[in-house]
């Protein structure tokens, strides 16, 4: 049974022990039924604070092997076509170059597509084939210590999740387009989390920036960190949220409140993230068992599930607006900062111009007073 019809199960059955029940307490009752059958598929959990964070896990010390890929799209002659994308891949490459001494030039250890005229039928074309090669490539033989980069400027999107147990409240997964996706499709956030994320064994370090729209959960982690309005950075533990959501909808149907229900069951679902395993736990190889299936992945996207991001005009280049916005944190204030300050100095640099809110996502709890490092 997938994490979605888990809820749904869950939601109807304490429902019906509640109503049949006389006890005074059925509320509080309620309340840890519902935790113990959502959060009991993890092995000795019993309560939402018990699931996994994974501090515990070996950190990477960046010091071993390093590679990067970089993908950048500007769909020439399409109906979509962006114009951006391709300085994007070229700042960046020349940014990690510089200031993180990143071997870019060097055909071993880094690698670039993008839709240049040049690069057509070539494995630099990214169509989905090449797309998924150089995925593989950038994670194939990755060992304690090593640091990787991967940096998407394109097309972000949403499709129809046709998996006969989707796990998407409007069965949609989030996207990123190949050059090709009219006839090959894109790859969805499920293909990237099995590859750039369940694939690392621990110690890895893998560092993202997807300059695209809908980007926030494209990695499928379970931990995000995103900028209120004051500039103060907010940690989102996706699985408790969807814990506290199914137990609030269940509340609302309790009390008569449909509507309030409806509205939290949903945001339960959609906070449950891609947790499907047949007996109905949460899938241990994915995102909520962070012990061995998940490395040091930390995702910065351009803005929120529902946002677009934008192709902009600045200082005469088109540019993406978030990868122009992560060099210049660093141009502007520097190496060393600590991940609370880098959202921060990114999203001051957005919200003068741009609404899209700058997210980083991770595999594991973060300490957001630790400086960044790749």
């Amino acid at each position: 049974m997938p994490l979605v019809q888990k809820i749904k199960e869950s939601l109807k059955a304490c429902i019906k022990g509640v109503k049949e029940s006389d006890r005074s307490d059925k509320y509080d009752v309620f309340e840890k039924v519902m935790t113990n059958m959502l959060v009991g598929g993890v092995a000795g959990t019993s309560k939402e604070e018990d699931l996994p964070d994974g501090t515990d896990m070996p950190r990477s010390s960046c010091d071993g092997t390093r590679k990067s890929l970089f993908i950048g799209i500007n769909y020439v002659g399409s109906q979509a076509e962006l114009r951006g994308c391709i300085n994007d891949v070229n700042n960046i490459k020349e940014f990690i170059r510089d200031e993180f001494s990143f071997p870019v030039d060097d055909q071993n250890f880094s690698l670039t597509l993008t839709d240049e005229p040049g690069n057509k039928g070539t494995n630099r074309y990214p169509t989905r084939d090449n797309m998924i090669r150089a995925m593989r490539w950038l994670v194939q033989g990755a060992r304690a210590g090593d640091s990787l980069f991967f940096h998407y400027s394109g097309h972000g999107g949403s499709v129809e999740d046709k998996s006969p147990e989707t796990d998407e409240v409007d069965g949609m997964d989030e996207t990123i387009v190949p050059v090709d996706f009219r006839s090959a499709g894109q790859i969805v956030d499920d293909e990237i989390h099995s590859i750039l994320v369940a694939s690392l064994p621990e110690g890895v370090r893998l560092t993202a920036i997807m300059d695209c729209c809908h980007s926030e959960t494209v990695f499928d982690l379970p931990f995000t960190y995103t900028i209120d309005g004051r500039l103060k950075v907010k940690e989102i533990d996706n699985r408790k949220m969807a814990i506290k959501n199914a137990i609030s909808a269940g509340f609302g149907f309790l009390k008569g409140n449909k509507a309030k229900a409806i509205s939290d069951g949903k945001n339960a679902i959609q906070y449950a993230l891609k947790r499907k395993k047949a007996d109905g736990s949460y899938d241990r190889e994915k995102v909520v068992q962070i012990k061995k299936s998940l490395a040091e992945v930390i995702q910065f996207s351009g803005c929120r599930d529902e946002q677009t991001s934008a192709d902009a005009k600045i200082n005469g280049q088109h540019t993406g607006a978030c990868s122009y916005a992560f060099i210049n944190a660093f141009k502007q204030h520097g190496k060393n900062q600590t991940y609370t300050e880098l959202l921060a100095h990114v999203r001051e640099i957005l919200k003068s111009k741009y609404s899209q809110v700058p997210q980083m996502s991770t595999g594991v709890k973060m300490d957001m007073n630790a400086t960044f490092i790749i």
